[in-house]
């Protein structure tokens, strides 16, 4: 065991991300899937359903096309499906359960993802100690405090809600979501752009190689087996004090 900074293997790093990524992805999916049976949002969605198919079949058009599938309809074509695209938008149970559906997505997700990564990233490396999720203790790697303390409670917190849940995953997924309902364009994928650009550069150029969750944490991810992680500042100093007095002691005999 050495004090000086042992950096985890960049390819560990990443083995454990995904492995990590794929659990989290399984998790938040169960979630997901108990909070929107007890949330009823699938009952939003067959009033939202039966609604749309109500329009079409009295207007004899089919509501969920493109606009280069509308420019190709007919002038009466179009008559029609302007006629019926307005009936269900001034529809006041279909707009309300549309208004639930997006209202619910976003509570799923949101909560879906918080709660994995609470699962995952919090209480998981509270229970193994030194950081580490069951992809870092798989792949040997332990997260300490930049100046070689253990990662605390506070710490743990910024690096996963702040950092990895808000910054990392949650702008982007919400971004994603903006685009998807139309509410966004081009803007939200130059967003996307800059935000996983920031995370390669600070990847590369930061002394640590450290991730944008590890920047505001002040942590760093190290090799677990060749790594000295001290409890706490104080046996830092000691260990620094005992350290100087060994150095002092081998000169007096030179």
């Amino acid at each position: 065991m050495t004090y000086d900074l042992q950096k985890a293997n960049m390819w560990k790093r990443i083995s454990a991300y995904i492995f990590d990524m794929i659990l989290l992805g399984i998790l938040a999916v169960g979630i997901a899937v108990v909070l929107s049976f007890v949330l009823g949002y699938d009952s939003y969605y067959e009033m939202m359903d039966d609604a749309k198919v109500r329009y079409e079949t009295e207007y004899g058009v089919e509501l969920d096309i493109t606009e280069s599938e509308y420019n190709a309809l007919s002038e009466d074509e179009k008559a029609a499906y302007d006629k019926a695209n307005n009936a269900f938008s001034y529809d006041s149970d279909a707009v309300y359960a549309y208004n639930m559906i997006i209202n619910l997505t976003l509570i799923i997700l949101t909560f879906g993802i918080l709660l994995s990564y609470i699962g995952l990233e919090i209480v998981v490396p509270a229970l193994f100690g030194n950081g580490q999720t069951l992809g870092k203790k798989i792949f040997g790697i332990a997260v300490m405090k930049i100046e070689g303390v253990r990662i605390n409670t506070v710490s743990l917190f910024i690096r996963t809600v702040l950092g990895k849940y808000t910054i990392e995953t949650m702008i982007p997924v919400l971004i994603i979501l903006m685009i998807f309902f139309g509410s966004i364009g081009v803007i939200g994928v130059i967003i996307l752009g800059l935000i996983l650009l920031l995370q390669i550069i600070m990847l590369i150029a930061t002394q640590n190689n450290s991730a944008i969750h590890d920047v505001l944490a002040n942590t760093v991810a190290v090799d677990f087996a060749s790594q000295k992680i001290f409890d706490s500042e104080k046996d830092m100093i000691e260990y620094k004090k005992r350290l100087h007095a060994e150095d002092v002691s081998r000169a007096e005999y030179k």
